[in-house]
C-alpha cells in the first residue's frame, strides 16, 4: 500500500511530511531542476569548460613479415601501403625472410628486426 503523507500527526507521516526541516526541498513550489544536486555544486559547474583534451591513443596498422614477403614476391621490391587507415605502421615478425628488404615503418617488433637483419635487410624507423 502507498504511503499517505501529509495526513496529520496521527498517521506518522504528518508535520514535515518526509521533507525534513528547512531548505529548498522542504518548501512548497520546489521543482527539481535539471542538474540539481541538493546544494552540492552541480557537475556542469565542477568540470572545466575549455582547455582540456584527452590524449587520443595512437593507432597502429600492423603488418606481418610474411605479408611483406608475399607483396615483394607478387609485385616489386618497392611496396607502399598508401591505403592505411591508421596513423602509424608497425611491422610484426612471425617468420624468417629470405630477401634483403629495406623496411621503413614507425615501429618494429623485436622478432621482426631480428628476421629482417638476419636476411641482410635494413630497418629504418620513421619519426
Amino acid at each position: 500500500m502507498k504511503k499517505r503523507i501529509g495526513r496529520g500527526q496521527g498517521s506518522g507521516k504528518g508535520g514535515t511530511s518526509t521533507r525534513g526541516h528547512k531548505g529548498a526541498k522542504s518548501r512548497s513550489g520546489f521543482s527539481d531542476k535539471l542538474g540539481f544536486e541538493g546544494g552540492q555544486t552541480p557537475i556542469q559547474r565542477r568540470i572545466p569548460k575549455f582547455g582540456f583534451k584527452k590524449n587520443p591513443k595512437k593507432s597502429y596498422f600492423c603488418i606481418k613479415i610474411d605479408l611483406l614477403k608475399y607483396f615483394v614476391d607478387k609485385y616489386d621490391n618497392r611496396v607502399l601501403f598508401r591505403e592505411v587507415r591508421s596513423d602509424f605502421i608497425k611491422i610484426l615478425g612471425c617468420c624468417s625472410l629470405s630477401d634483403e628488404l629495406k623496411v621503413f615503418a614507425h615501429r618494429f617488433s623485436k622478432s621482426s628486426i631480428k628476421s629482417i637483419k638476419s636476411a641482410g635487410g635494413e630497418v629504418i624507423h620513421i619519426l
